[in-house]
């Protein structure tokens, strides 16, 4: 006698541009981009906390990732690092520079510089942390309703 879990497995398989994927496989696919969005949202709002806390510290550089490059970066895999490139036998091998979820963190550039080297504009800051948790809150949302439409679809 044929096992059912093996026949309905080969009848919920599909093949997509030389994959197979399971329909449990196409759900997780559905997410997965949500799910990395999700992460780098968090990863940036960290930062953007970062910099508010850091306001008051001499020579503090304000910190961001460029969320856009950073996703698609994230999503495919490519996120590149720079390489330090050793001239001389006695240079250091280096850090290759600080990252969140494998996208380069980068400085703003002050829209005016301050007296103690410190970068970190509060409006600006604010407006990035509004911008980023509305971001956020819509994004989970989305996926949200998504959860909830699979969820119908699998109970109907």
């Amino acid at each position: 006698m044929e096992n059912p879990g093996t026949s309905m497995q080969a009848i919920t398989k599909v093949v997509m541009k030389g994959r197979v994927i399971t329909m449990g496989g196409r759900i997780d696919e559905m997410f997965q981009f949500h799910q990395v969005a999700l992460n780098m949202r968090v990863a940036r709002q960290e930062l953007i906390a970062s910099n508010i806390a850091n306001a008051d510290t001499p020579n503090y550089k304000a910190k961001d990732i460029d969320f856009s490059s950073a996703l698609k970066g994230a999503l495919t895999g490519t996120n590149a690092t720079l390489q330090l490139e050793a001239t001389a036998a006695k240079h250091l091998a280096g850090d290759t520079g600080e990252t969140a979820m494998g996208a380069p963190v980068q400085y703003r550039v002050p829209t005016q510089p301050s007296a103690d080297g410190n970068t970190v504009d509060m409006d600006v800051e604010r407006a990035q942390f509004a911008d980023n948790a509305m971001r956020y809150e819509a994004s989970v949302r989305f996926v949200s309703g998504k959860a909830k439409g699979v969820l119908a679809a699998l109970q109907n």
